[in-house]
């Protein structure tokens, strides 16, 4: 590589490392307001709550570092025009691909990384997110029993608990368990506690009483006990049994799904995932196209070039916003996923359209000049 092209890369690295930092951390902590209800509900401690966070982290690089490379290559590239090293540059010589070339170098390096993130990353990470997510909710030693408060413990049974000791006994205890319907069953008992079986989690109710209503007959039956077993079955789900949404997947499992009936209703769904998967690299070198043609190509100005650096993030816009609309229509219609490379290609096109009428610019006047020192 030569000097000139080393001094443009890093310039280059500075500005990107610090926008993809500044990036990831702000979606980083709006991402991570999803795990409050943890916190809140099943008492995730802080140590957890940070790694699920670091889980979510592959699932919005992929698409952080383009945009962060395109934001770097505008700032980098318009201090040099305002510098008047580009000029210099010219000036000695040097032709539109050879300045640009440190941006299509580390577009190449990110283009690598978001496939390693989209390919392998992602599924990982956030297949293991999801399951440590089912087992924290559907874990029962994690819920918090508050006293005084009604609490969901699961769909349709109401928990109130008086008061609590340190020894896991609760104390005061009130269940309305609404899972059969039309016959509702309320259970009252002056002590109780979650406690884990070998037939599944339980919640055993000490010196109470049953009472359950027949609606057909308007009759209360009345049944009181010392001890009383409530079955928490819906919390021994076995987290392997789920089923695993598209960003879970790797690409050859989205695109040979499964027989089962989830699977046929989301083919659309994953034929979209697999394809963003695919495509979604090679937007650093669609990105950096865009930049560098409203950058490089006609004259330059060094009083600044704000007009041009507002078209490029108009094209920019542009091209993610029908990017991210392709996926919604592919998820629908996954005959349209060619169009998702359409758009890429398109907009590739267009800006080395632009460039290589700079570099045309370039060549004719070189050609020109040596004529006339020929003459």
């Amino acid at each position: 590589m030569l000097r000139h092209q080393r001094y443009i890369l890093k310039q280059l690295l500075g500005p990107f490392v610090l926008i993809a930092i500044g990036l990831t951390l702000v979606i980083w902590l709006t991402q991570s307001l999803r795990l409050v209800d943890l916190i809140v509900n099943k008492g995730l401690s802080l140590s957890t709550f940070f790694y699920f966070s670091l889980l979510l982290l592959p699932t919005f690089i992929g698409v952080i570092l383009p945009i962060a490379l395109f934001s770097a290559i505008l700032f980098a590239y318009n201090k040099l025009v305002i510098d008047s090293e580009i000029v210099s540059l010219r000036a000695a010589g040097l032709n539109t691909w050879s300045l640009a070339s440190p941006a299509i170098l580390l577009a190449t390096i990110v283009c690598i990384i978001v496939y390693a993130i989209n390919l392998y990353f992602i599924p990982t990470s956030y297949r293991e997110f999801k399951s440590r997510q089912f087992v924290a909710r559907a874990d029962f030693s994690s819920v918090l029993l508050q006293e005084g408060v009604f609490t969901d413990l699961i769909d349709d049974v109401t928990v109130y608990v008086r008061a609590g000791g340190r020894d896991g006994m609760l104390r005061g205890i009130l269940v309305h368990d609404n899972r059969v319907a039309g016959q509702p069953i309320t259970m009252m008992a002056e002590r109780g506690a979650l406690v884990k079986t070998e037939e599944g989690p339980r919640f055993v109710l000490l010196k109470g009483n049953r009472q359950e209503i027949n609606k057909d007959q308007g009759q209360l039956s009345l049944l009181y006990f010392d001890s009383y077993a409530l079955d928490l079955g819906q919390f021994a789900k076995d987290p392997s049994s789920r089923w695993r949404e598209p960003r879970e997947r790797y690409v050859h499992e989205l695109f040979n799904p499964g027989d089962n009936d989830d699977d046929q209703r989301n083919i659309g769904k994953f034929r979209a995932e697999a394809h963003q998967r695919i495509v979604t690299p090679l937007f650093s070198f669609a990105l950096t196209a865009i930049a560098l043609s409203a950058l490089l190509s006609g004259h330059l100005n060094r009083r600044g070039q704000w007009q041009r650096v507002l078209t490029a993030i108009a094209g920019a816009f542009a091209f993610e916003a029908v990017g991210l609309g392709l996926v919604n229509a592919v998820a629908k219609t996954p005959n349209m996923a060619p169009l998702m490379y359409l758009n890429i290609f398109i907009a590739i096109a267009i800006s080395l359209f632009f460039l290589s009428s700079r570099f045309r610019k370039h060549i004719f006047y070189r050609f020109s000049t040596l004529k006339i020192i020929n003459r």
